[in-house]
């Protein structure tokens, strides 16, 4: 079936997600496709229905039989759902956006009306045939149509087949005219309606058998129904429990999705603020190397300056016991002076700068 299908032209197809309910929860929805594949309308003109058809590949994810007893429901701008109770599930299709949503509920509403006329077509078609005429022979009576022939939901049309008769064994009539003997065509002419009734007779038996083995099947059919909208009732009724679990569902998801937003936001904001951190931790660490080399040229600034002023004492206690050797050192007194003054201007000039970096740390 799927493969003469195939062949044929859609007659509408669009692409979405393809889910089916849950057989064990009956709430939750089952993804039959990893990603979004083509789901397409088709006419069997073989069986006069309509179908919806889906590929995944080489499986058929989705193989249903419009009925007029089907409805399409939107249950999001993007999602809706139909009940299949052939296949004893419920198709879910997720679409890209409202609009393709709305062409595919419109050609369901489309084809649904075009099954409920093909029905209404059979059952009057079956009416017709079903009753014969006073005129028609016993024999034209036809074998009515089969609960999937009127429903169109199985994929098969059975015709009951009329049970096999022993032929009626020939007995004389008491009628017979006395002078049957007297001429050879008179017999012949009642042997030909004598067995014209014959077969007339067999037919009409033949006929009522068959129409009481349809009363006793359409009986199981009668009761079948029955059945089956009792289950559809169940169902529609257990649909309505998981639209509103649905409906409490596509809220909770709005203020999950909400604190998601709001959370990424804060996540964002302390990001820059660590990197932000980091910035000030690397520069922290840059002036510290800094100071302490500073420090360590300070100290060792210091420890010259000690020597020099040792040497100066030095030299004054020298001045002090000796005139004469003063005047000898003065030159080389004030070579060391004018070095001690650059020093101590040198100093002074890393005084200044260490305690502008101080300052500024």
């Amino acid at each position: 079936m799927l493969s003469s299908l195939k062949k044929k032209q859609p007659i509408f197809s669009t692409r979405a997600h393809v889910f089916q309910i849950d057989p064990n929860t009956k709430k939750n929805w089952v993804p039959t496709s990893k990603h979004a594949v083509t789901v397409s309308y088709f006419f069997d003109s073989t069986r006069n229905v309509y179908r919806i058809i889906s590929l995944d590949g080489s499986k058929a994810i989705i193989n249903s039989t419009i009925t007029p007893n089907m409805t399409f429901t939107k249950t999001s701008q993007k999602f809706g759902q139909w009940a299949d109770s052939r296949a004893n599930t419920v198709y879910g299709l997720g679409f890209s956006s409202e609009s393709h949503l709305v062409k595919f509920a419109d050609k369901f509403a489309e084809f649904k009306e075009a099954a409920r006329l093909a029905k209404e077509k059979s059952q009057e078609k079956t009416e017709l045939t079903s009753t014969p005429s006073q005129e028609s022979a016993p024999g034209d009576l036809q074998s009515p149509l089969t609960s999937e022939s009127l429903n169109g939901t199985d994929d098969e049309r059975i015709t009951p087949e009329a049970p096999q008769l022993p032929e009626a064994r020939a007995e004389p009539s008491q009628n017979a005219l006395p002078f049957s003997h007297s001429s050879s065509s008179i017999n012949k002419h009642w042997e030909a309606e004598l067995a014209a009734l014959k077969g007339n007779n067999a037919k009409l038996t033949a006929a009522l058998l068959e129409s009481t083995a349809n009363v006793k099947q359409w009986k199981q059919q009668l009761a079948a129904y029955q059945e089956e909208a009792e289950r559809l009732h169940k169902r529609v009724t257990e649909l309505e429990c998981v639209s509103g679990q649905t409906t409490a569902i596509k809220s909770q998801k709005t203020e999950l999705n909400q604190t998601i937003e709001e959370l990424e936001m804060a996540l964002k904001a302390k990001e820059e603020e660590l990197e932000r951190l980091k910035a000030e931790v690397e520069s922290a660490n840059e002036f510290r190397t800094q100071k302490d080399s500073l420090t360590q040229k300070l100290q060792d600034t210091e420890s010259r300056n000690q020597t020099l002023e040792a040497q100066l004492s030095d030299l004054e206690q020298r001045l002090e016991s000796s005139q004469l050797e003063r005047e000898a050192f003065r030159k080389s007194l004030r070579s060391l002076l004018e070095l001690l003054d650059s020093k101590i201007f040198e100093l002074n000039e890393l005084r200044d700068t260490l305690a502008k970096l101080l300052e500024g740390s």
